[in-house]
């Protein structure tokens, strides 16, 4: 049996957190000793650049949809279905050339449906088996569960970021329904260490709030100017993180807002960690990476996106995180501290499980 590997992991190109999340798979099978290829638009092989060494990037984008400012999201998305079934076909055939010209041995897909191959292993990763509709076509819904399971039966195998059971993050998402039978959890994937207690209990010299900012244009433009609005008024400093790893530091000081266009993951972790609070929206990898960091946030959601909204309420009812819609955001920041309430175990079976699943995939 072949045990050095080929691997080509093609996140989706729906901002960093997909990229985010494929670091700890990547560093995990290149401990290993096998052969990490990335395929990904511009902004996500900038970021892998930063963050690992010794990689093969292959520039390969992938389908990127219209957001709007004014209608709701799912039906801003009816128009890009045609172009969605074009790219699905498109980049199924061009991963066949890059199976053969890199002598690819398992391709790994976050949430691309056309990345499958019947000649090497495909591996499939997502966190929403069941896609969630809005409440007029929630009728539907069962419709597009049925599409992506059929998506995902074309793979080998699927790995869930999440943990089976009571404790998981995902909710109705990944639970609560019949699931294929290729799916395995792989506990959440964060590119961030655990934090040990002496780091935990360290203090920083100065106080300060952290924004995180992730998600689509024009929505995420929109929060920053209505975040920096509120914030500039308070006397706590503010560290807002762009997440825009291809244009330089972006520091901008005076005031009491700092912008980073880019921090590593060290610096990232360290001001994550030393916040008062942390502002966020609620997108999938960026709650796995707060909870490996043991951070609570406030988590505003992206407007029309119903799988942050669902998420959103879930962990809030869980009192994990405490939420507000963007719409409901006034003169002052509902302010919520970042010690976290959920249990240590999440982060020790999440180990566990992502060493299982990582022995399926290179079987």
């Amino acid at each position: 049996m072949k045990k050095n590997r080929n691997i080509l992991i093609c996140p989706l190109d729906w901002g960093l957190g997909h990229a985010g999340r494929m670091i700890p798979l990547a560093r995990k099978m290149q401990e290993l000793n096998n052969k990490i290829f990335i395929g990904a638009g511009e902004s996500q092989l900038s970021f892998f650049r930063n963050e690992m060494q010794d990689i093969v990037l292959i520039s390969f984008p992938g389908f990127r949809p219209w957001y709007s400012r004014h209608l709701p999201q799912y039906l801003a998305q009816v128009p890009g279905i045609p172009s969605l079934v074009y790219h699905i076909i498109k980049e199924h055939f061009r991963l066949r050339k890059l199976v053969h010209d890199y002598n690819i041995d398992i391709v790994i897909s976050d949430n691309r449906f056309g990345l499958w191959n019947n000649k090497i292993k495909s591996v499939y990763i997502t966190h929403q088996i069941r896609i969630p509709f809005p409440k007029l076509i929630r009728f539907l819904e069962p419709a597009g569960t049925f599409i992506h399971r059929k998506i995902i039966e074309k793979y080998n195998l699927c790995l869930v970021p999440d943990l089976p059971g009571e404790l998981n993050i995902s909710g109705r998402l990944a639970h609560g329904l019949k699931l294929p039978s290729n799916i395995l959890y792989c506990g959440i994937l964060s590119r961030f260490p655990v934090v040990n207690a002496a780091d935990e209990n360290k203090k920083p010299e100065q106080k300060y709030n952290t924004v995180i900012l992730s998600g689509p244009e024009p929505q995420r433009r929109i929060l920053r100017r209505k975040l920096t609005g509120i914030l500039e008024n308070e006397e706590t400093l503010t560290v807002i993180l762009e997440g825009k790893p291809g244009e330089g530091p972006g520091v901008q000081p005076p005031g009491n807002i700092i912008s980073y266009n880019h921090l590593t993951t060290g610096e990232m972790q360290k001001m994550i960690a030393g916040s008062e609070t942390i502002i966020s929206r609620s997108g999938y990898s960026t709650i796995m990476e707060l909870i490996s960091l043991k951070c609570s946030a406030l988590i505003i959601p992206t407007p029309g996106q119903t799988e942050q909204e669902y998420l959103a309420g879930y962990l809030a009812l869980k009192g994990w995180f405490t939420t507000i819609a963007q719409k409901d955001l006034g003169a002052s920041i509902p302010h919520h501290g970042i010690k976290a309430d959920w249990p240590d175990e999440i982060i020790f079976k999440s180990r566990e499980l992502l060493n299982a699943a990582l022995a399926e995939v290179l079987k």
